[in-house]
Formats: structure tokens, C-alpha cells, sequence
């Protein structure tokens, strides 16, 4: 991800640490990011919240020093992306750091990784 630059939602599992930072900020939780960062909280981390037993998201809202209504926004901000990516509502865009001569076939490339990525991912009721 480029500095400063929001990181792209439909890839939040591929998110580094620093654009999980980023997300809070966007998400109004900037509060947490220091905290996440520091337990390595990345977007592989995010997606597998969804599949986390009890106990499990017991000790990350301890280990996070986080409020139960800040969890709350955190799982309903992860479930909007996911709907977002199941519905196909964004559109793939060629990375910065990718030249433009591969543009079309990175975008081809990147909205079928999505569509399987995508059927994997697990949504809540």
C-alpha cells in the first residue's frame, strides 16, 4: 500500500498492519490502531475473526483494551466489505506500484482472484 493512501476494501485480506491502521481512521476506531499494530493485527487477522470461537474474541477485546461497541463497528465495518465484495460494488483497480502496460491483464487476473477469494469468505447471519 502507498503511504497515506486508503488501502483498497475488497482487499482488506491482504491488508498490511499499517493499512488496518489506516481503515481504523477511516472507520472512527483510530483510537485502537497503535494497539493493533503493536499485536500485529493485519487483514489475514481480520478475515479470520469471523471464524473465531468465543473465548477467542474474548482475549482479543482484552489483549485490544477495546469497548464491546467498538468491537461491535469493527465485525459490522469487516461484514460491509465482505457484502460489498460478494455483490461485486467496487471496481478493480490496477495498483500504484503495477505499470500501466499490465493494466488489463492485472485487472483480469485480480477480479477472478477476488470472485474465489470471495466464495470463501465466511459472512455471519
Amino acid at each position: 500500500m502507498n503511504k497515506g493512501r486508503s488501502p483498497e476494501p475488497l482487499d482488506f485480506f491482504i491488508w498490511t498492519v499499517e493499512d488496518v491502521g489506516l481503515w481504523l481512521e477511516e472507520i472512527n476506531l483510530g483510537s485502537y490502531r497503535q494497539v493493533f499494530e503493536e499485536n500485529g493485527v493485519n487483514g489475514e487477522y481480520l478475515e479470520s475473526l469471523s471464524m473465531f470461537t468465543t473465548e477467542q474474541i474474548l482475549r482479543f477485546i482484552r489483549r485490544c483494551h477495546m469497548k464491546w461497541g467498538d468491537f461491535i463497528t469493527l465485525c459490522k465495518e469487516l461484514r460491509r466489505i465482505k457484502v460489498a465484495c460478494l455483490k461485486g460494488e467496487q471496481e478493480v483497480r490496477r495498483p500504484w506500484w503495477a505499470p500501466a502496460c499490465f493494466a488489463v491483464v492485472f485487472v483480469k487476473v485480480a477480479k477472478r482472484n477476488r470472485q474465489s477469494r470471495v466464495v470463501s469468505l465466511k459472512l455471519e447471519p
